[in-house]
């Protein structure tokens, strides 16, 4: 079997014991063991556990943007779409939702830096989508990077309370409130 092979299927084991278990059960060992190899053999693709976690959170987080926001629509329907992505994704597997949005990591994108210039393939379809609004005119002139920031940091505001057990409701009431808080967000930008 090929290097590149091992290194991807390391890569995938340990992404889905961090799926199911979270990024605390992600040990060299258990990947080796979910692998079939031993666990030193890991360290002729991974130095260590965070470059292995690193990979893991680079495909993911590529993976990502390459699935959101290939809805059709107007400006707000498409703003909605990518909330729904994002919720698709929080509520889906929390646990990676953690490790990529909340988790402190080492080499975690940092706003703004880490965000500008399409360095966040999910993150960059706001930016543009923001973009897109000001040209259009439908929001007001502004930084387009800090008005995606505030646009998502309240739907990871909400997804932090309802999976802590801090919301009481059914997800797709959940969804509901999402959509509401955005779009009052939305109405605070627009033109």
């Amino acid at each position: 079997m090929s290097v590149a092979k091992t290194a991807d299927r390391v890569a995938e084991a340990a992404r889905a014991i961090l799926e199911t278990e979270g990024v605390e059960a992600v040990t060299m060992r258990r990947v080796a063991d979910a692998v079939g190899i031993t666990a030193m053999a890991i360290y002729k693709h991974y130095p260590n556990r965070e470059a292995l976690l690193a990979a893991v959170a680079d495909r993911a987080l590529r993976e990502l943007g390459a699935g959101w926001g290939g809805r059709d629509g107007d400006w707000e329907a498409r703003a909605l779409g990518l909330l729904d992505d994002f919720l698709d994704f929080a509520l889906g597997s929390p646990h990676l939702y953690r490790f990529l949005i909340t988790d402190r990591r080492e080499r975690a994108r940092r706003f703004p830096d880490g965000f500008r210039d399409g360095a966040s393939p999910s993150f960059t379809k706001i930016v543009t989508l923001a973009e897109e609004g000001m040209r259009a005119g439908l929001l007001r002139p502004d930084d387009p990077l800090e008005v995606a920031m505030t646009v998502t940091a309240t739907a990871q505001g909400l997804v932090q309370l309802y999976l802590g057990g801090r919301i009481g409701l059914a997800e797709d009431e959940f969804r509901a409130l999402c959509t509401r808080a955005t779009r009052r967000v939305l109405d605070g930008v627009r033109a």
